[in-house]
């Protein structure tokens, strides 16, 4: 048995993998993200532990003989978060989030002070990332900055809980801007630009080995055996990538979680930082992929559902399935930047807007509007990558918006690309790092790598396809002509 534990920003998740790669069963606890100030995002580390802990206690008691079995574990977990320590490996302030906009000055200091910045790290400089953090800490709070003695990734962070060890995998150091992605390994320039050294970075081991054991007094609190493996792990869209088998050049999928992101596999570095699309490490040896981000996509159906009063999103998918075609034509436009926007924009100021309302705009069609704008913020990511020479045919469709087949049907003609469902789909990042924990423990990439069975496929539809442009192009041009009234003014 293998335990994929997958650190989310709104849940821990857990999944139980067996031998023959079944997923026999999965658990989870929610989170909740504190936001104490404009463009801030922060939760406390010890609130993952303690989510995890609640997980992993619910699915020793589903399954507690085939638990007790677990020989490998696997990690993945939201990329970019800053968790400070100091010498005693205490906590010295609530983590950064990856959704974090507040180092946006940073980012042009770094961008500024290290010429070669994109052909190292092979991103852009963006709020989101880690080293801008640290640059804002070392500003903003420099009695906080003098007793760092580490900087560990949110997963990183659990492992530490698990092991006692302080690794990290180069999918998830990629995110931080102190990588060199295509060496797979720390930069000795970028650390300096932050004030800091290798001393203050976990030890890199690729993904699928082992990076250390369960402690024994953990693994007897759990009742598991006293050589359980914890494997290197993923940040969480390389992992999902492994949980669906995305591992050749050319792979790829869409995950519509908190964020949306379209991840595409390829067999060498290939960086195009100046489109926002970012280049990183796979979690596989020898793999990079690029990936396009967007802040907030499933994120936006559960905020208009608060913001509405509805009693859930299933509801407001169900009163989306009774409009009209001549409906949807005419509904509002939204721009689903709650957390500002990374590609193609990498505007932390860019804002959540719906233009277009009428007396007919009701909640339906404020849905509607809202799973169209999160459709197109993934068509803009398409074009990026497009435009950087990726070229994709079909995407698997991953996380918990991969539950509506609705939506799916609506990427799939935004997008003009096949979206494929597969069993499982919003299992996610556990899947993947359930996997990793399996090869950890000895298994062959073939081996725990297959591609899980296609449930649904969703083929464009031509006459929604040609509906859509002409409201994509309007969604783009409405971002364009707000822009200039977004910044730091007019937060």
């Amino acid at each position: 048995m293998f335990l994929g534990i997958d650190l989310g920003t709104s849940e821990v998740k857990l999944l139980l993998l067996d031998a023959a790669g079944h997923v026999v069963g999965t658990s989870g606890a929610p989170l909740d993200v504190q936001r104490p100030k404009p463009l801030w995002s922060e939760q406390d580390p010890a609130a993952w532990w303690q989510a995890t802990n609640e997980a992993i206690a619910r699915l020793r008691a589903q399954f507690p003989l085939k638990f007790a079995r677990v020989q490998g574990i696997g990690l993945s977990g939201q990329m970019h978060g800053a968790v400070l320590l100091d010498t005693d490996d205490e906590v010295l302030r609530p983590a950064i989030l990856w959704n974090d906009g507040r180092s946006h000055a940073e980012c042009a200091e770094l961008t500024a002070h290290v010429p070669r910045l994109h052909d190292i790290a092979a991103n852009l400089a963006m709020p989101g990332f880690t080293a801008p953090k640290l640059l804002w800490v070392r500003r903003h709070e420099p009695a906080v900055f003098a007793r760092v003695r580490s900087v560990l990734l949110p997963k990183d962070w659990l492992r530490l809980q698990l092991t006692g060890q302080k690794v990290s995998d180069p999918s998830d150091a990629a995110g931080t801007l102190w990588l060199d992605v295509a060496r797979r390994d720390w930069s000795d320039e970028l650390l300096a630009a932050c004030g800091l050294d290798r001393s203050h970075m976990p030890r890199l081991v690729e993904s699928n080995v082992a990076s250390g054991v369960l402690r024994p007094e953990l693994a007897r609190a759990w009742g598991l055996g006293p050589e359980v493996v914890v494997a290197g792990g993923a940040g969480d869209n390389a992992a999902s990538a492994i949980g669906v088998g995305a591992t050749e050049p050319g792979d790829g999928f869409i995950s519509l979680g908190t964020s949306g992101v379209l991840f595409v596999v390829d067999d060498r570095h290939r960086a195009n930082a100046g489109s926002a699309v970012h280049a990183f490490c796979h979690a596989l040896p020898q793999r990079w992929h690029q990936m396009s981000v967007m802040l907030s996509a499933a994120s936006c159906l559960r905020w208009f559902t608060q913001f509405s009063g509805a009693s859930d999103e299933a509801g407001l998918l169900a009163e989306v399935a009774t409009l009209s075609p001549d409906a949807l034509a005419s509904a509002p436009l939204f721009l689903p930047y709650l957390a500002g926007e990374r590609t193609p924009h990498n505007d932390p100021f860019a804002s959540g807007v719906f233009y277009g309302l009428s007396h007919q705009s009701g909640r339906a069609l404020g849905t509607y509007s809202v799973l169209e704008g999160v459709a197109f913020g993934l068509a803009d990511g398409l074009a990026a990558l497009r435009a950087s020479g990726t070229e994709v045919r079909s995407l698997s469709l991953v996380g918990g918006g991969a539950r509506s087949a609705l939506w799916a049907q609506l990427i799939a003609d935004a997008l003009d690309v096949e979206i494929i469902v597969h069993r499982g789909a919003d299992a996610g990042g556990a899947l993947g790092a359930a996997r990793l924990g399996w090869m950890a423990a000895g298994a062959s990439v073939g081996e725990a790598c297959a591609k899980p069975a296609a449930a649904t496929r969703f083929a464009p539809d031509a006459s929604r396809c040609v509906v859509l442009e002409p409201r994509l192009q309007q969604f783009r041009q409405i971002y364009h002509h707000l822009k200039p009234l977004w910044g730091p003014a007019a937060t």
